[in-house]
């Protein structure tokens, strides 16, 4: 599999420039691979060499690198190879292909892979209610430490926190069940198919 030549490497100043640089390379191989069984491939047969080609690259390691600056970069090469599959101009919207295809965008897969990693080792974090013992409407949240260092806000501890209590809670109910939790979480992060971070946080605001 592609994914066992890559390594998470970060550089002297902790950024992941290395392993994004890595992505790269690969992603515009695949690129140019899947362009040129376009013509001849079916629809089919192109999704499955997307998740062996693109989907394992980027799957890899992304609770570590996928909240990076950088990461925007490999968005745009997951578009386009999208737009490859689906015969799609350049200007059009990627959003609906990916619902398609049944293919999460890059922040969507970096969101299921930080949940399930949170669901995984649960154990590790704190319920709100453990914490104080007054009761609101955030006490079955997990508990989100006070830090400062932006480094450490976009770890994956963090993160995790942050985004697993902006769930719904019709999906926290369930994660006392992987299965159905990562079910349901798949299907909720492919109807939203979020392109970013903040616009998975907004939803929670704006469906209240």
């Amino acid at each position: 599999m592609p994914y066992k030549f890559l390594s998470l490497t970060l550089d002297s100043t902790l950024t992941w420039k290395p392993h994004i640089d890595q992505l790269i390379s690969k992603l515009n191989s695949a690129c140019y691979v899947i362009r040129s069984l376009k013509s001849f491939t079916p629809l089919e047969t192109l999704r499955m060499f997307y998740f062996s080609s693109v989907h394992s690259i980027i799957s890899y390691g992304i609770i570590f690198w996928g909240n990076s600056s950088r990461s925007n970069t490999i968005f745009k090469l997951q578009k386009r190879v999208i737009r490859i599959i689906m015969n799609a101009g350049i200007r059009q919207t990627c959003r609906e292909l990916f619902r398609e295809l049944n293919i999460l965008p890059l922040h969507s897969q970096y969101i299921l892979s930080l949940l399930l990693f949170v669901f995984k080792h649960i154990n590790i974090f704190k319920l709100n209610s453990t914490i104080h013992s007054i009761k609101t409407r955030h006490c079955s949240d997990l508990h989100l430490p006070s830090v400062h260092l932006s480094k450490v806000q976009r770890g994956v501890y963090y993160s995790g926190i942050h985004v697993f209590n902006y769930l719904p809670a019709r999906i926290k109910s369930l994660s006392v069940d992987v299965r159905k939790f990562k079910t349901a979480l798949k299907w909720f992060l492919l109807e939203g198919s979020f392109y970013t971070l903040q616009e998975y946080f907004d939803w929670k605001l704006i469906n209240k």
